[in-house]
């Protein structure tokens, strides 16, 4: 008997620490991998490092010299060695340390077995980075940092760089203007495409950029961000007014780049090689973001009328997107949907955008014209999203890359209080000055009175 109420008292603490860590592990991710994942994955790496390798197949024979010395000093049979292996360093995700490849070993031999290594050392995904000609960092994510978004704290941010989203591999998503002019970010309905642009705009606001929106949905989307806006057109009609601003004021840059560089003022834009960047900061024009959401109901069309106009706006659209680049303009091109049915000069306007962001979308054609041209495991990827995780997307640009990407939440009120806070930043542009939208009153709340109401007698 008491020897039973010696194992109930022991198993009490057992217990309770054993659930204790389920719960940090379910609800709590990143204080389990701090307080239980840490010590045993690291304990795990360095007492398993040379068998896993061998395994996995990435252990060489030793150099001559090395056999030779193993042999005459320990009469050791001579076994085949792992890449050398430096320092781990833990992370608040993971842990990271650098390999020094085997002669005839490339980084592709590690990332062949990343999955088997995961599995050995109990991470969640391990990430394979060459540092240096020979040099390989392998990343180590403990848990899945897309479940409960956090950004790091110290997130690589700058001029015309916004750190908008968390990547599966715990580094962020930037969404630099200067290295990728436009964009395409497909979503559907409550996928986190707005979402998305809330963090893209409320990034630029506090840099002194212009911003312009085309919001065809009445304005509900971008109204909001309005007393940081410098234009807004909130329907097909005031598109075609405003396209045409643009348009203009990316030509006047043309030729103050012209001026400045005693280039002939009838040389052709499509032969200019600089941009606004080389010219001195005191001449230098403010850069401009043009956000167009729904970007399908610019191509629809009801009569030959609203055919025409179409085509004008898809043909200046490409326009900016083909010379804004040097006359520091830049497209942010959102839709729920996108396709070469929608028209003329869709796919043509889709080769100019060379970033692309796929949340969940309702087709699988969507998902093929944002990534198709990227690559095909892409789009599975962008097909397999779940509706229960709002905000998670697959990213990537024309050169090949992709990664999976999760934009962590802002309320619209939050957001509207930033663009409202950095009203002071909008530059003075004339020509979109016709377009500058009425930034609605900041309704007051009334503070309640101090004074005791006097009951009065009849």
């Amino acid at each position: 008997m008491a020897d039973v109420l010696t194992l109930m008292e022991v198993g009490g603490p057992v217990a309770a620490t054993v659930g204790g860590a389920a719960y940090l592990r379910a609800k709590h991710p990143a204080a389990y991998w701090s307080t239980v994942g840490l010590p045993v994955s690291t304990i795990r790496l360095l007492g398993t490092y040379g068998s896993v390798m061998d395994s996995c197949g990435l252990t060489v024979p030793p150099s001559r010299l090395r056999a030779w010395a193993t042999r005459a000093l320990t009469h050791r049979e001579v076994r085949l060695v792992p890449p050398r292996r430096g320092l781990i360093r833990p992370t608040e995700t993971g842990l990271r340390v650098r390999l020094r490849l085997a002669p005839g070993q490339e980084p592709a031999d590690l990332a062949a077995s990343a999955e088997r290594l995961r599995h050995a050392w109990g991470v969640h995904a391990v990430y394979v980075e060459e540092v240096k000609p020979g040099v390989v960092e392998l990343r180590l994510v403990g848990f899945d940092v897309l479940r409960k978004v956090r950004m790091p704290r110290k997130a690589a941010g700058g001029f015309l760089k916004v750190p908008v989203a968390l990547r599966e591999d715990a580094t962020p998503f930037v969404r630099d203007y200067r290295t990728i002019p436009h964009q395409l970010t497909l979503g559907a309905t409550l996928s986190g495409k707005s979402m998305f642009l809330r963090h893209l705009i409320t990034g630029l606001a506090r840099q002194p950029v212009a911003l312009v929106g085309i919001d065809c949905k009445r304005g509900v989307e971008l109204a909001p961000f309005a007393p940081r806006l410098s234009a807004l057109a909130t329907d097909p009609v005031q598109a075609a007014e405003l396209l045409p601003a643009l348009i203009g004021l990316m030509e006047d840059r043309y030729d103050l780049i012209k001026a400045r560089q005693g280039i002939a003022s009838d040389t052709p834009d499509e032969e200019l090689t600089s941009d606004i960047w080389g010219l001195p900061e005191s001449e230098r024009p403010v850069p401009v973001v043009l956000f167009v959401d729904e970007v399908a109901e610019l191509f629809l069309v009801a009569t030959r009328k609203d055919e025409e106009r179409r085509d004008e706006m898809v043909t200046q659209l490409i326009r900016l997107a083909q010379l804004g680049r040097a006359a520091g303009i830049y497209l942010e091109v959102c839709g729920q949907r996108f396709g070469a049915e929608l028209g003329k000069g869709a796919t043509m306007l889709r080769a100019q955008l060379t970033g692309r962001v796929c949340h969940r979308v309702n087709d699988e054609g969507s998902a093929k014209m944002a990534l198709g041209d990227i690559e095909p495991e892409a789009v599975g990827a962008a097909c397999a999203i779940a509706p229960d995780m709002p905000g998670l997307a697959v990213a990537g640009d024309t050169s090949g890359g992709w990664s999976r990407i999760r934009t962590p939440y802002l309320s619209l009120g939050d957001a509207t209080a930033v663009c409202r806070d950095t009203a002071h930043l909008v530059p003075d542009l004339p020509a979109l000055e016709p377009f500058r939208p009425d930034a609605p009153a900041v309704p007051s709340v009334p503070t309640p009175s101090l004074t005791k109401p006097v009951r009065v007698s009849d």
